[in-house]
């Protein structure tokens, strides 16, 4: 009984130790088996790797770096990117899901204080298409594009100081339905600069900043939006005057800042939705509006912001979105949109016309 067990066992682990003999062959050369598990770190990116054919696939990154990283899967012939995964930390796994196509792939891998790596290239046959790829913008070719834009704004701003320094004048002299009017021709203006998520610093703070930290009673408010408070919650010319002195003051101290600041080159981009989206959550829905009701016009505004951008923009853009609709974006020239829209008559759109 005891040598039938010792053949049994013998048998066994002569066919197990077979078995990781065909195995190890096989990992020794020939086509890598498809996997979707991508082992990536400061010294390796991707390995061998195969995919069945074209279509949807989901890679798994996994990171066995001691830090974090940034992996791409690209077309080798020229950088463009298929698809990414950003921050990926040491010793977590992340889904990458795309359609593939036909064409040859390759992970680019780039983890700090080391050189970039690129993987294996790897052709998937057929004639299908997937995701495309997209070539990146360097930082040296937004640098004319935000320069164009760091020159709309001051000129602009320029605009802007004679508008609030015409306000200031009208509110000192008790006109104060004039001065609604006029304060709304010169918040047009601001918000047609782009002014969202810091692109101003401090300033936008004191220029266009809300109440909801310190409170409408208190002197800490200033700008826009305390001048509007005051005029439609019928507060004198006497208390204003200060005001509007204060937010003349604070636009002359912005365009002499403003020259002096170098633009984050990535921001010109990112701008560009974040001016929309800080007109979703401040102008659409209510917060901002302070007793004018013209909410919906900054938000006109705030439009007219992104097409100047998206114009700007227009060069880097076309030719890796040839399917991107520009034309709409593209009716106004940027240096057409200096001066924001005129307001018609006695402050058309505001609600409290009397003081």
């Amino acid at each position: 009984m005891v040598m039938r067990h010792r053949r049994l066992l013998s048998t066994a682990c002569a066919a197990l130790t077979a078995g990781l003999a065909a195995s190890l062959t096989a990992c020794g050369g020939g086509a890598a088996p498809p996997s979707n598990m991508i082992t990536v770190s400061s010294n390796q990116c991707g390995g061998n790797w195969s995919v069945p054919g074209p279509g949807w696939h989901t890679f798994e990154i996994n990171n066995q770096s001691t830090g974090g990283g940034e992996v791409d899967l690209i077309d080798p012939a020229n950088g463009a990117i298929y698809a990414e995964v950003e921050n990926t930390g040491p010793g977590t796994v992340t889904p990458m899901r795309l359609d593939l196509g036909s064409g040859t792939y390759a992970f680019m891998c780039n983890f700090t204080d080391f050189n970039t790596q690129v993987g294996t290239k790897v052709t998937v046959g057929g004639h299908a298409k997937g995701t495309p790829a997209i070539l990146p913008v360097s930082y040296n070719q937004t640098i004319p594009y935000a320069k164009k834009y760091q020159a709309y704004t001051e000129a602009g701003l320029k605009v802007l100081a004679g508008e609030t320094a015409t306000l200031a004048a009208v509110v000192s002299g008790g006109d104060l339905t004039t001065a609604k009017r006029d304060w709304l021709t010169a918040h047009l203006q601001y918000q047609t600069l782009g002014a969202a998520y810091g692109t101003f610093g401090k300033y936008d703070d004191e220029v266009d900043g809300q109440a909801d930290a310190v409170g409408v009673n208190s002197p800490q408010w200033t700008g826009f939006y305390r001048l509007e408070y005051g005029l439609w919650h019928g507060q004198s010319a006497k208390e204003l005057t200060p005001v509007a002195a204060t937010l003349a003051k604070d636009v002359n101290a912005l365009l002499a800042w403003w020259p002096t600041q170098q633009i984050p080159l990535s921001d010109v981009g990112l701008r560009t939705h974040e001016i929309l989206e800080n007109a979703l959550e401040f102008q659409l829905t209510g917060h901002d509006d302070y007793g004018s009701g013209t909410t919906l016009a900054t938000t006109v505004a705030n439009i007219t912001a992104s097409k100047v951008l998206l114009s700007l923009l227009q060069p880097l853009l076309a030719p890796r979105y040839p399917g991107l609709e520009l034309a709409t974006v593209l009716e106004v020239e940027p240096a057409e949109l200096v001066r924001a829209p005129a307001v018609k008559g006695e402050c058309e759109g505001c609600r409290g016309q009397s003081s």
